[in-house]
């Protein structure tokens, strides 16, 4: 059973939620276990997944290590480029790590151009892209998984 570290920005609470609540329930019907940080924004998403890859597996299940990532979170665009920088720069973080130390992350980091857009995205009972994270990062589990035996 896999155990899951899920990084969330609530700077769009709403979205945020709904995200969260998404990725919860799709890891509970996985029968996997998960604990929940979150972080101010979308840029610092990366620095604490990779700060939790570096968690050492301890005794207590409150020190397990973690095997797979999702990342939630939410950037909508707006009148300055900040918006093309912080998607940009989080996805690249999240890619990074991926391919750096072979992490398995689910990128649920919405980039949308407005909030009606957003909450489509991550409302549970449409397009709840929380659930979809958390399928790709356990794809990519069970086939480093595979691939490993």
């Amino acid at each position: 059973m896999p155990h899951i570290m899920i990084v969330v920005s609530p700077y769009y609470k709403e979205v945020s939620e709904n995200l969260l609540e998404g990725a919860k329930k799709a890891l509970e019907e996985q029968r996997s276990t998960y604990e929940v940080f979150e972080v101010e924004g979308a840029l610092e998403i990366p620095l604490a997944i990779k700060l939790g890859a570096a968690r050492k597996k301890g005794r207590s299940s409150e020190n397990m290590k973690f095997d797979a990532y999702i990342a939630l979170g939410c950037v909508i665009r707006g009148e300055t480029s900040h918006y093309d920088i912080v998607s940009n720069e989080s996805a690249r973080g999240l890619s990074t790590l991926m391919l750096d130390y072979n992490l398995p992350i689910g990128n649920g980091i919405l980039t949308c151009d407005t909030i009606e857009q957003a909450i489509v995205r991550s409302d549970p009972n449409q397009k709840n892209k929380g659930a979809d994270a958390v399928n790709a990062a356990l794809s990519l589990f069970n086939l480093g998984c595979k691939l490993r035996r």
